[in-house]
């Protein structure tokens, strides 16, 4: 068992702290927002994540997992602190370190001789250093542990890595750190910090291009009358390709993907090279978003001014209650904008978005009623199986737009729906 604080305690350091008192050791989660504290001591959580709820609260029933509103003070003891900040990006694009580099100089003259420092938080690749700096100690080690959290299966990711990935110059101190979380046959990739950075960067940048990819191809098979469903299913089963990451939806967001991409773009650019793919999959995302825009205007005729659509889920995908980045709030905006009135239901928000002009619903039939259209933007279970006779008769007109193929379309047809979704005929 390792004693080690985590400072940080949002969607990552939550994560990493509950799980690794999970594996047993001894966890401090530390965070300078005490309201967010106190709600943690009370046994509620700032994220939505499936089965966190459950693994924090018997850690701390069992005394491995504690919380504290002083950094300083959790670090006393440590052999190990994880670093799990947030580092937003500017207006200029570039990433804000400031979060990082203040905790940083906060816990530097409390830390043990020794001790370990674990960067998670997704820095720019190379300026590691600034981490060093800010410590002050020339007695602890900094190794960089990228995290490869995927929001709704966090919990798994963890405990079930795909790789664990240590950079560090200082050896010994990476594979104390990979020692600590990486099961049994896990492949342990040990390597230097800009390599460590990079992984996490070209790792997300790939799986945004594939997803572009996919769009690319249904939108293809839509011009020729090809279902993109079945196209894919055929591509997946080929092993050097696989079924993960491979469905058309409308357009990819979230906390990473958008952020990442445009780092390693920059990246890229600082050190003269045009990484032309990457860009044109950054773009081809955007205009997925005016694709499902222009599925809905083209139904109504050539405009939405005025007209009523429910939208069903907000967030980026579903079991998360994160926005950032969202397609469906882009899209929602979108036709926001074009002069319609949208009524939206998604499980995990109770109220309108900071700047986005949307009606939220109870639950997903109340945003239904005297609506036109009806447009799936996340793919929550609990829509999937919704009761689609109740919502035709709660719909003005029974036009729906699914941009996640999420409803049955022969049940929606039966119903006397115009059925619009991606990739389909």
């Amino acid at each position: 068992m390792a004693r080690i604080a985590v400072v940080g305690s949002g969607y990552v350091g939550l994560t990493t702290g509950a799980c690794l008192a999970r594996l047993g050791h001894s966890v401090t989660c530390a965070d300078v927002d005490v309201d967010k504290v106190a709600r943690l001591r009370g046994g509620g959580l700032p994220v939505h994540e499936p089965d966190l709820d459950g693994i924090v609260a018997s850690a701390c029933a069992a005394g491995r997992l504690r919380f504290t509103d002083d950094p300083a003070a959790g670090v006393d003891g440590a052999e190990f602190v994880y670093l799990c900040l947030p580092t937003p990006r500017r207006a200029d694009g570039s990433d804000d370190l400031s979060s990082v580099t203040t905790a940083a100089r906060t816990i530097g003259p409390h830390l043990e001789p020794g001790a370990v420092v674990v960067t998670k938080s997704t820095v720019p690749v190379g300026p590691s250093h600034r981490v060093v700096e800010a410590l002050g100690r020339a007695d602890v080690a900094v190794v960089s542990n990228p995290e490869f959290l995927c929001e709704g299966a966090a919990v798994a990711d963890f405990l079930r890595p795909d790789r664990v990935v240590v950079g560090s110059t200082d050896r010994s101190a990476a594979r104390r750190v990979a020692a600590l979380h990486a099961p049994d046959g896990v492949p342990v990739v040990l390597t230097d910090p800009v390599s460590a950075e990079t992984t996490k960067y070209v790792s997300n940048a790939f799986l945004a291009t594939r997803l572009s990819f996919c769009n690319g191809i249904a939108a293809l098979c839509e011009a020729v009358g090809d279902d993109v469903d079945d196209v894919l299913c055929g591509m997946g089963h080929d092993r050097r390709i696989g079924h993960d990451f491979l469905r058309p939806g409308p357009g990819w967001g979230g906390s990473c993907f958008p952020k990442e991409t445009d780092a390693l773009l920059a990246i890229a650019a600082d050190h003269g090279f045009d990484f032309r793919l990457l860009r044109h999959a950054v773009e081809a995302n955007r205009e997925q978003f005016d694709r499902v825009v222009d599925k809905v205007t083209a139904l109504a005729g050539g405009s939405v001014a005025g007209v009523r659509i429910a939208a069903w889920g907000l967030t980026f995908k579903a079991d998360t209650d994160d926005l950032r980045g969202s397609p469906a709030t882009e899209i929602v905006r979108r036709l926001a904008d074009a002069g319609a009135t949208v009524c939206a239901y998604d499980p995990t928000v109770r109220r309108p978005p900071r700047g986005l002009d949307v009606e939220i619903a109870d639950d997903p039939y109340a945003a239904c009623e005297g609506a036109r259209f009806l447009v799936v933007l996340t793919e929550w279970d609990e829509l999937r199986d919704a009761d689609l006779g109740k919502v035709a008769e709660l719909l003005a007109a029974r036009n729906v737009v699914d941009a996640r193929n999420l409803l049955d379309r022969d049940e929606l047809r039966r119903l006397g729906f115009t059925y619009r979704g991606i990739g389909r005929s």
